[in-house]
């Protein structure tokens, strides 16, 4: 029983914390609230790091890469609008599954909500979360 209610109690403690505070991470209108992060075991050198990040309406998430894995799951849809195309909806409940140094993102939110994301990553630990790419 115990084990079927964790996962519940982990997500709402994840939320409660992302409540209690947060870092800038690209512009003032997002935010990267970090949860947890932990030493990978048996992976010297990697680190698991989850967030919720909050990407409001009018801002861009600018082109950027992960010196490891991204995955995540969004908490909250909006509509998006990649470079040079239409307005796509990402929807509540899509899977996030970002490859190690893959450029990833360059769309702005052009809903009138914001995107939340919660976002889990496998990263190498001597280098940053992200760089930033043109």
């Amino acid at each position: 029983m115990m084990s079927a209610i964790r996962p519940v109690l982990l997500l709402a403690a994840s939320l409660l914390a992302a409540q209690l505070g947060a870092d800038v991470y690209a512009q003032d209108s997002t935010t990267r609230t970090e949860l947890k992060r932990a030493d990978l075991t048996g992976a010297p050198g990697m680190e698991v790091i989850s967030s919720i990040i909050e990407i409001k309406p009018g801002t861009e998430s600018p082109k950027h890469l992960h010196h490891g894995v991204e995955s995540g799951y969004v908490l909250q849809g909006t509509m998006i609008q990649p470079p040079g195309k239409e307005p796509v909806m990402l929807e509540t409940g899509t899977p996030i599954l970002n490859l190690r140094d893959v450029p990833h993102a360059g769309f702005k939110v052009v809903g009138d909500k914001s995107l939340k994301l919660f976002t889990v990553h496998v990263v190498d630990k001597d280098k940053p979360l992200y760089d930033y790419v043109k």
